[in-house]
Parts: structure tokens; sequence; C-alpha cells
């Protein structure tokens, strides 16, 4: 299986993209023979205007990720009670076909106690037209500075290990188990499937 990991802060180096490579270091021990890490910040990649000829230069090697991806980790900080603007713009910009029933495991970074925002955001609108399929896990990496650090060893960082283990098990199993649903979807879709490819 293929992953592809997604760090959405808008500066670099940043503490999402620490917890991005924290989460690549750990997904081979579940399935995932190869893994992809994608920093959108360092791809100046232009805001969607609706054209699909408007993605710029880099998106086809970005698209190609996307295409062959099993499943997806989306990571976003949390600026503002909300997600980043650079992560739902590259959702907007991924082909639906590329993208249908996949699952993503959404993981969201914050430096305080907060975190909720950007994963209710990310479920409630992000996902509609792209047909992500998020899996009912989530990460939120809460103080994230005093955590997933070699040199700290304490209980809440430890169960948060196991949670990021179980998280990404269950992320594969998805992948696993949709599978057949994605291959279906392109090797004998429903009748009517271009009349469906939005969500109500």
């Amino acid at each position: 299986m293929r992953l592809l990991i997604v760090s959405a802060s808008q500066r670099s180096p940043s503490q999402t993209q620490r917890v991005a490579s924290y989460l690549a270091e750990n997904a081979q021990q579940h399935g995932f023979e190869h893994i992809d890490l994608l920093e959108l910040c360092q791809q100046d990649l232009p805001f969607w205007d609706g054209e699909d000829d408007h993605r710029g230069a880099q998106w086809p090697r970005i698209d190609s990720l996307v295409q062959a991806a099993d499943a997806l980790v989306l990571l976003t900080p949390e600026w503002g009670g909300m997600a980043s603007p650079l992560l739902k713009n590259f959702l907007l910009m991924c082909d639906k076909q590329q993208t249908a029933h996949k699952p993503a495991l959404l993981v969201a970074v914050v430096g305080g106690i907060s975190g909720a925002y950007p994963i209710s955001e990310l479920r409630m609108n992000a996902l509609k037209n792209n047909k992500l399929v998020a899996i009912p896990d989530h990460l939120i990496i809460r103080n994230v500075k005093q955590m997933l650090q070699a040199e700290i060893d304490n209980r809440h960082d430890q169960q948060l290990r196991e949670r990021i283990h179980y998280s990404l098990h269950m992320l594969a199993q998805y992948s696993q188990a949709l599978a057949p649903i994605r291959s279906a979807h392109i090797g004998t879709p429903y009748p009517k499937q271009q009349e469906y490819l939005y969500g109500m």
C-alpha cells in the first residue's frame, strides 16, 4: 500500500511538518510500503480559480502522488480555530476521480489545548466533492511542542504515540477494505455515475 502524508502549515519549518515526519517514520509498521510526504508551503501552488488548467507547473507531480496513493493523512495547524487555507486549496485542486473512495486520516496540530475545530471544519465541508472518506478516528496533537520529542517521556506523550499507532493501523484497514470499491468505481461504474460527481 502507498500512503500520501500532506502537511499544510503555511510556514517552514513547522510543528505540523515535524508531526508529519513522525507519522511517516511509523507508517511502515502498519503495512504502508511506500510513503510520500508533501509539504504544501514548499509547492508554490496558486489559489484555485475553478479552472483545471490553472493549477500551476508543480501540480502534475502532486497529482501523480494523489493518484498513486491508497490512503492519505491530512495534517493542518489550527489558526484562529480554522483549518489551513493551503489544505483547503489543495483539496479543491484534487481530481475527484483520483481521490474518490480513498480513506483519509485527519490530524489537527495545535500549540495549546484546543484543536477540535479544524477537524470539524474538514469533516463538514472539505470532502463533499472530492469524495475522500474520512475515517472515524482522527488525531489532535495538543501542546505539540511538548509532544513526540525524543527527550520527553511522560504518560500523555506515551498515550499519544499509542493513539497514533492505532490510527495508522485503522487507516491501513480502511485502505484495504475500500480497495474493491475504488476498483469497481473505475472498472464497472454506475451507469449514470458522471451525473453524480458532486455531493448534495
